[in-house]
């Protein structure tokens, strides 16, 4: 049930990058309202769940802390998106396992098996191939850059995790950590809003539409579920199954914007789509 609750989170947030495009706004314009429209739902589900909210202080501002390093993830993760296109932006930015399984290694113990670290090897791989290798035919505007971006962004949203995953321990209501962190993810996009020329608080129609219905999806209905199954499941094996989210993605750009991927690029998706497949056998096994 609870490998259930985490793909259809993964399926939810696997929308964020073409509800994204979508809007067309700046990066942090995007972070942005992508929060603050969450922030009144889950303050209403967590109104309903508070009673078995028993958090610490300490634990609220892990989770308020996860939010502002979340602001930055996906600040550098908008702008890869408007470089390399939905679903390569938010491939590349999975390069996150290698950093979580290095870090749940480190600070908790969980050695990854052998068919753990072969089914990463995989998904890397992968990965690298859909960047499409500078090649000609790659998709994109400016991969290059779209790529580094899309790395820096898979090292903040590994820090994300992990710090996520420690402020749900306890196995309080989802809603408390995940609107704590929504919060802190408002205003670490504020402070973000200095790096970004186009950071606009203006509601403009449609845009604030679709960043309405990113909000709804993603932040609340995505991580809600995702935030139930989070702190159930062993870090590494948690990080391999939301690789999940950029193989539906290439899939959603392809139908929503024509993003048409070179057959590297095509290959190194099916690649990783193995290595989503295969990982609960392998986790299974260590």
């Amino acid at each position: 049930m609870i490998h259930l609750l985490a793909l259809l989170g993964v399926v939810s947030i696997s929308f964020s990058p073409i509800l994204v495009r979508l809007a067309s706004v700046s990066p942090v314009t995007a972070t942005f309202f992508r929060a603050a429209y969450a922030v009144p739902v889950l303050f209403l589900v967590w109104l309903f769940q508070r009673g078995g909210d028993n958090r610490t202080a300490r634990e609220r501002v892990i989770a308020f802390t996860s939010g502002l390093i979340l602001a930055i993830d996906l600040a550098l993760w908008h702008e890869s998106i408007a470089l390399v296109g939905a679903g390569l932006g938010t491939v590349i930015a999975n390069v996150q396992v290698v950093f979580v399984a290095a870090a749940a290694w480190a600070l908790y113990g969980e050695r990854p098996s052998r068919g753990t670290i072969a089914v990463i090897a995989t998904v890397l791989a992968g990965v690298a191939m859909t960047t499409g290798l500078s090649r000609s035919d790659a998709y994109g505007a400016n991969p290059p850059l779209g790529a580094v971006l899309g790395l820096l962004s898979g090292v903040a949203y590994a820090a994300f995790l992990l710090v996520f995953r420690a402020a749900t321990k306890s196995l309080a209501p989802t809603s408390g950590p995940l609107l704590d962190s929504t919060i802190g993810t408002v205003v670490g996009a504020l402070a973000c809003a200095a790096f970004d020329t186009g950071f606009s608080l203006a509601p403009v129609w449609p845009a604030h539409g679709w960043l309405v219905l990113l909000a709804l999806v993603s932040q609340v209905v995505g991580w809600l579920l995702i935030a139930t199954a989070l702190p159930r499941l062993p870090a590494v094996e948690t990080s391999v199954m939301l690789l999940g989210q950029p193989i539906l993605a290439v899939m959603w750009g392809l139908l929503w914007f024509a993003e048409r991927l070179s057959p590297l690029q095509w290959a190194g998706s099916v690649l990783v789509l193995v290595g989503v497949a295969s990982i609960r056998r392998t986790a299974a096994g260590g």
